[in-house]
């Protein structure tokens, strides 16, 4: 008979084992009671105010051409008392109905009020009033290993927690529509389909981002719009009902630059923006830039990739003149102002 086997036959058993092996040390048990408080606290904070979104979209057609139902689940968080709910653009976008059913059980009506694929946000409303709510973070006060929880209804599971620790606070994603979102939170605690839009909350409950995707053969891996982000871009869909961007009208690559030329021009950098296409009357156009021209810089600032030129090209920059530096036909460097117009809106 072996020891394990003694153990589990001797009724005095317990008092030959090690202290170590019946409880963990007293320290121990105290961090792990406090993070278990902190997780219990921050939910029980927020979950009240993260709600189930189901949307009914338009018919699709399966493979053999017949007509099928569409639409899909999601989550979201209202953030007002009088029904302001803040979700995912991908939740939303081209629903033909939205039904939002809340932590007491209702189930309302939801109308879009704004709707942002560049950033993956929307915002909903329900004819509500006393709702409860969750308050932002500021985002830029996080710190990578910190707790975070998130809360969803993950394949219709209603209000899932799940816990993790920030992994990054400097990822870059790009939504649908392919535009370079900054700044986006990595962490480890557990996303499933169905998540998307929900909040991922700090220790006190309060909205640090809003969970947005996974990468789906890794594990803890997952993605959160910051939450500095998200109450810009919920500021501007509330007022304007989207956000405007400016534009210039060029198509544009990335490509490296010759090191003849770095040397030649003394350049800083060893990239560029080709320039492949104008659009007709666009503010590049009318400036004056050409096909060909390789974009350096705009108001001093390098322009290494398209994406450089995206992050650069906010609302703020509608009518303000932006100095590009461009390399023509490889030997002639020069400085162009463009006027960036109000990027015109997509049908």
């Amino acid at each position: 008979m072996n020891r394990i086997t003694e153990f589990i036959n001797d009724e005095t058993a317990a008092d030959e084992l090690p202290a170590s092996t019946i409880a963990p040390p007293a320290s121990e048990q105290l961090a792990m009671d406090a993070y278990s408080s902190a997780v219990v606290s921050a939910a029980a904070k927020a979950s009240p105010a993260v709600v189930f979104i189901e949307v009914q979209t338009p018919p699709t057609k399966n493979r053999r051409g017949q007509p099928q139902p569409g639409g899909g689940s999601g989550s979201g968080f209202i953030f007002t008392p009088d029904g302001l709910i803040l979700t995912n653009s991908h939740v939303v976008h081209n629903a033909e109905r939205i039904r939002v059913t809340l932590s007491d059980g209702r189930q309302l009506p939801a109308g879009l009020i704004g709707d942002d694929p560049e950033t993956d946000l929307a915002v909903l409303s329900v004819i509500a009033s006393d709702l409860p709510t969750v308050h932002f973070a500021d985002s830029a006060a996080i710190n990578v290993g910190q707790l975070v929880i998130a809360i969803g209804n993950p394949y219709g599971f209603q209000y899932t927690v799940t816990a993790g620790v920030v992994s990054n606070l400097a990822r870059s994603f790009r939504s649908q529509t392919g535009r370079l979102i900054d700044n986006i939170v990595q962490t480890d605690a557990a996303l499933n389909p169905g998540n998307s839009g929900g909040p991922l909350v700090d220790w006190q409950g309060n909205v640090v981002g809003v969970n947005t995707a996974i990468i789906p053969t890794a594990q803890g891996i997952c993605f959160a719009i910051p939450s500095n982000t998200a109450q810009f871009v919920a500021s501007r869909l509330i007022r304007d009902g989207r956000v405007k961007r400016s534009y210039v009208g060029i198509a544009g690559q990335n490509v490296p630059l010759h090191r003849r030329v770095v040397r030649f021009h003394n350049l800083d950098e060893e990239t560029g923006v080709l320039i492949v296409g104008l659009e007709p009357d666009s503010p590049a156009a009318k400036a004056g830039l050409r096909e060909g021209d390789v974009l350096l810089a705009a108001n001093a600032a390098p322009v290494r990739t398209i994406d450089d030129l995206q992050r650069l090209l906010t609302d703020e920059r509608v009518g303000e003149a932006i100095t590009f530096k461009i390399l023509r036909k490889h030997t002639e460097i020069e400085l162009i102002s463009v006027i960036p117009a109000e990027t015109p809106m997509s049908t």
